[in-house]
């Protein structure tokens, strides 16, 4: 039967992707090795689709996998939320449903996932680059929601090494909250995405309810408990094809989901109490024995079945059952199975609709209650003439006219004198409302004008870090990025706050420092993560950790105040500001003298800097020539340039890339720009053959 199925899965790639996945990489490639290629980033597209629903068009785009893939094969970001979500595939495929993974393709999938965190994407090829301004804004001082995925032509389970290692990597980034997960879809999930919604009636299963109560007006329904192992082993056989009517399938690392996760972890016994249970839809529903007298178990035969809400809840109980089986078991669920028999059409719809359009409560929004923040609300208006929303849903003011509880929480925490609360609001603002928390950032008797001071200050440094930004690389861009809550707490330590109550108070002064204290608390902060952690240390981890940021926070507040100069940043941490054509030049004439690079390779342009992606990548796209170059071993003008087949310098024709895409005409380091895939750029080329050269030098 596998057979079969792996064969729908191939015509419908064939059929969906043959004219739309770039191929040119492999164009001098035989047929019969060039298909497997085509089929293996079908199947990632595939797999984007089923993880982010989307056309075919954008999918194929998605694809990156080829030279300086780093262990990925496509990409999918959804920046839209609070809490972007991210996917990163890797896809194997299989003519023989054997689609393998090894414990090399899990490291090198790890180092791909630390690159994108590290904001260092001119490491990956030209057609990864088109993601670029989407991860920047998903990336951008908010906490995403990672998502890797094997895509695996097969039908057995990975290996329990490979699944270890993986799970191993993947703790290290969830040691203070779950921001990675993993996901295996293989043979029999892209079967069900061929089959797309054919795939939902042929879902028959037996359902086993304790105390079990029924409706039968207007409509046929059951409802009773399901225990923890029973929703499990229900999703082990189905998985998503489960949600095929949920408008909303399992979104794995919700926070909805993850706290779900944690009662069934901690308390499992309360488990039934605190869920509002799941609803499944049914074609039909008929006895399979057991109690036919309500309040008894029961056991029922659901054909049609689909769970319509609560699909995060069965991830949920799924993942925490595989975790820690022992503990979870004891957990119990409240189910709902309505049968569809004798309703009116669209009544399964309304159904689906209703019952996931409800607007969640969350914990902010008893805050709305809270006297103290009433207190606050009235005191923005009365003292201050601005607004203070309190209230979830209603419109937030612009920074002239007032703030939000949200804006002005995350401020207060990381104003205060303890830095583990910065690190507390970057994992998500809804950590800091716990009643202990918020009296610690909020205090008893807030003070207007301390809170809004502290608003302001948030935001000054903010606009100053995103200034910063489009002059830093790397490790000091996901800095810039990641690190607005350390910075704001490291500069509100050293500005005079003393009276920072007082109605007459000159907040103003103290607001002018920032731009000189931004930086330099960037710079310091940085030092102090890389020597105290190392530097390939995720900066993420140092912002988010309640240890690791109050030791980062102490060097850098320590190292501000005392006389010690503000320590430069790295030279790859930053653009050069102003490129020096002599040693551009001699990077080139290295590389030429050694012949390093032979002629007629292809070069691959890669935008280097904030500024770069922001003007160049739609332009780069529209063309696809323009991100390539041919090289020559010349004295002079090494590179031809696709778009126009004339030759120029490294660093002329980026100027000129810049000026024509930009506007901007300005001297650059192109040699930081051109890269020989899988090797490097012509700086780190014409580095690597120096350094060859004085080893034989000292040799000899």
């Amino acid at each position: 039967m596998s057979v079969v199925q792996a064969r729908y899965v191939r015509r419908a790639i064939e059929e969906r992707f043959s004219t739309l996945i770039d191929m040119s990489d492999v164009a001098h490639l035989d047929e019969e090795k060039r298909h497997p290629r085509f089929l293996s980033r079908g199947l990632a597209a595939m797999a984007i689709q089923i993880e982010q629903p989307c056309s075919d068009l954008v999918a194929a785009q998605a694809v990156f996998d080829g030279s300086d893939d780093r262990g990925l094969d496509a990409i999918a970001v959804d920046a839209r939320h609070d809490q972007p979500r991210i996917t990163l595939i890797q896809a194997k495929w299989s003519d023989k449903n054997k689609g393998s993974l090894g414990e090399s393709e899990i490291h090198k999938m790890i180092e791909g996932l630390d690159l994108v965190l590290n904001l260092d994407f001119p490491q990956f090829n030209h057609r990864f680059q088109r993601h670029v301004a989407d991860l920047d804004l998903a990336l951008n001082g908010r906490s995403p929601r990672i998502t890797l995925v094997l895509a695996l032509m097969r039908t057995e389970p990975i290996s329990p090494d490979v699944r270890k290692l993986l799970e191993k990597k993947i703790a290290q980034y969830n040691q203070v909250e779950d921001m990675v997960e993993y996901r295996v879809l293989d043979l029999r999930d892209f079967h069900r995405a061929v089959l797309g919604d054919a795939a939902a009636p042929k879902i028959t299963t037996k359902l086993r309810l304790e105390g079990f109560g029924h409706e039968t007006s207007p409509y046929r329904a059951l409802y009773g408990t399901m225990t923890v192992p029973d929703v499990a082993a229900l999703y082990t056989e189905h998985r998503r094809g489960l949600f095929a009517r949920n408008i909303r399938d399992a979104l794995d690392l919700s926070d909805v989901n993850t706290k779900i996760r944690a009662t069934l972890l901690e308390r499992p016994e309360h488990f039934w109490y605190f869920s509002n249970g799941i609803t499944v839809l049914c074609d039909s529903i008929r006895s399979a024995g057991g109690a036919t007298v309500p309040g008894g178990v029961g056991e029922f035969l659901a054909s049609g079945a689909s769970v319509v809400n609560g699909a995060q809840t069965v991830s949920a109980i799924y993942a925490a059952f595989s975790a820690n089986p022992e503990v979870a078991m004891q957990g119990r669920v409240m189910v709902r199975l309505i049968s569809l028999e004798e309703c009116p059409p669209g009544f399964g719809d309304q159904v689906t609709t209703s019952t996931n359009t409800q607007n969640r409560i969350e914990e902010r929004d008893f805050k709305s209650l809270d006297p103290v923040q009433v207190q606050l609300r009235d005191d923005f208006a009365l003292q201050l003439s601005l607004s203070y929303v309190i209230k979830r849903g209603e419109p937030i003011p612009d920074q002239v006219h007032g703030c939000s509880i949200v804006e002005a929480a995350e401020a207060l925490a990381a104003a205060n004198p303890n830095a583990k609360f910065a690190a507390l609001a970057k994992r998500g603002s809804e950590n800091l409302w716990s009643d202990e928390v918020d009296r610690e950032i909020f205090g008893p008797t807030p003070n207007v004008h301390r809170v809004w001071r502290c608003v302001q200050l948030l935001r000054a440094v903010r606009a100053r870090l995103d200034e910063l930004r489009d002059g830093l690389l790397s490790r000091a861009a996901a800095m810039s990025g990641y690190g607005d809550l350390l910075v704001t707490h490291v500069v509100f330590q050293v500005l005079n706050t003393s009276d920072i109550e007082q109605p007459d108070a000159d907040w103003e002064t103290q607001l002018a420092q920032v731009h000189t204290l931004v930086a330099d608390a960037l710079s310091w902060s940085l030092q102090a993560i890389d020597a105290e952690y190392g530097r390939t240390s995720q900066i993420f981890a140092a912002v988010r950790n309640t240890e690791r940021i109050q030791r980062v926070a102490r060097t850098a507040t320590r190292g501000i105040t005392t006389d010690h100069a503000t320590p430069p940043l790295r030279t790859g941490y930053r653009v050069p500001a102003e490129p020096k054509p002599g040693r551009q030049a001699d990077a080139v004439r290295t590389l030429v003298a050694a012949q390093r690079i032979p002629n007629g390779t292809v070069l691959e342009f890669r935008p280097l800097s904030r500024p770069e992606h922001r003007d160049m990548t739609q332009w780069l796209a529209e063309v696809p020539e323009r991100s390539f170059a041919v090289w020559r071993n010349s004295t002079k003008d090494q590179l031809q340039w696709q778009a126009d087949m004339n030759w120029y310098s490294p660093s002329g024709l980026v100027r000129k890339m810049r000026r024509l895409s930009s506007g901007v005409d300005q001297a650059v380091q192109g040699t930081l720009n051109w890269y020989v895939p899988n090797e490097g750029s012509l700086k780190d080329l014409a580095d690597n053959t120096r350094a060859e050269q004085y080893a034989l030098t000292d040799e000899e």
